[in-house]
């Protein structure tokens, strides 16, 4: 028996479905332990490895010919079902992160070097034993690195990263100051792209609901004034630039409510750096500065700042976009 059957075995053993002793999962496991044809269950491994890496490892060792736009599909055949399973563990971070790791539990690894031994029974009689348990522990730990956001009242839980860090900010920092009262009606998050998503008021909006992707990050809707906040959080790419405007103002183009496009940052400079692509007639509110915003329409709000307070000065400004 080779080594991707003998993998399948210990997948079915476990207790994993059909579906996760495919061919790609066998892959999946000898890869994250690091076992190559020619050795032995008992040098497993378990270092913190890319989907990148597992794709290199099962074509370099294997045979396998996976392209790299296959990671999908590793990640949602394989890793999320040995997640859920307390097989395998992340790293926490978010999952379109460079830095984002996956490695096998230590419980894992205690039994991959066991299989084929004298021990391998009483190894996975132990497993099996706390296997319910072991699973809310890690479904517990990967929770635990979540933030906690509340959205239109009720609670919900971002994923680990920047991207997300920003999206809290907005909702509970530039949504009470320049938005006040307003409604979430779309965010999204980088492992569950629709967390909020309030078709029916889009509808009613005029919106045309199309692929995510399209979507901006954030969608809120103030009635009292009938304004739209389009506000697209800002990382690494996709801020307000002229293409981003027209395709929003494309998919909206039968809301008449009032639109206001905002480009948030969480520092100044993040902003500098993208300061030269933003469209004229945008907002800019940066997380690090949540008072104060940037009006690239100069001409609206000219005038002497002498005469008030420059904060009450802004927020006059604001309330008369």
């Amino acid at each position: 028996m080779g080594k991707v059957e003998e993998a399948r075995e210990f997948l079915k053993m476990v207790g994993m479905p059909k579906a996760q002793q495919a061919d790609i999962c066998c892959y999946v496991l000898l890869a994250m332990a690091d076992v190559k044809s020619d050795m032995s269950w008992k040098e497993a491994g378990n270092e913190w490895i890319r989907i990148h890496d597992i794709i290199q490892f099962a074509n370099a060792f294997y045979g396998a010919t996976y392209a790299e736009n296959s990671r999908e599909t590793f990640r949602k055949q394989a890793l999320h079902g040995f997640r859920t399973a307390a097989l395998v563990e992340d790293n926490g971070k978010a999952t379109n992160s460079p830095n984002y790791r996956y490695r096998l539990t230590e419980e894992t690894l205690k039994m991959l070097r066991t299989f084929q031994s004298v021990e391998w029974q009483k190894s996975l009689d132990h497993f099996l034993m706390h296997h319910e348990k072991l699973m809310d522990i890690y479904a517990s730990k990967k929770k635990m690195t979540m933030m906690p956001v509340k959205i239109n009242g009720s609670d919900f839980r971002f994923s680990a990263g920047k991207h997300n860090e920003l999206q809290k900010a907005i909702i509970e920092e530039f949504a009470p100051r320049f938005a006040p009262n307003s409604e979430c009606l779309y965010v999204g998050d980088t492992t569950e792209k629709d967390l909020v998503k309030k078709v029916d008021k889009l509808v009613e909006l005029g919106f045309e609901i199309t692929l995510h992707d399209k979507m901006p990050d954030v969608v809120l809707y103030r009635a009292d004034k009938n304004w739209i906040y389009f506000v697209e959080s800002v990382t690494s790419v996709g801020p307000m630039d002229p293409k981003r405007i027209l395709e929003i103002t494309e998919m909206t183009k039968n809301v008449t409510a009032g639109k206001i496009f905002v480009t948030a940052f969480l520092d100044f400079k993040a902003y500098k750096k993208f300061s030269e692509s933003l469209a004229w007639e945008t907002e800019v509110w940066i997380a690090e500065m949540p008072e104060h915003m940037i009006h690239l329409n100069g001409d609206k709000f000219l005038g002497p700042r002498n005469e008030i307070n420059s904060n009450e000065r802004h927020r006059e400004n604001h309330n008369d976009t």
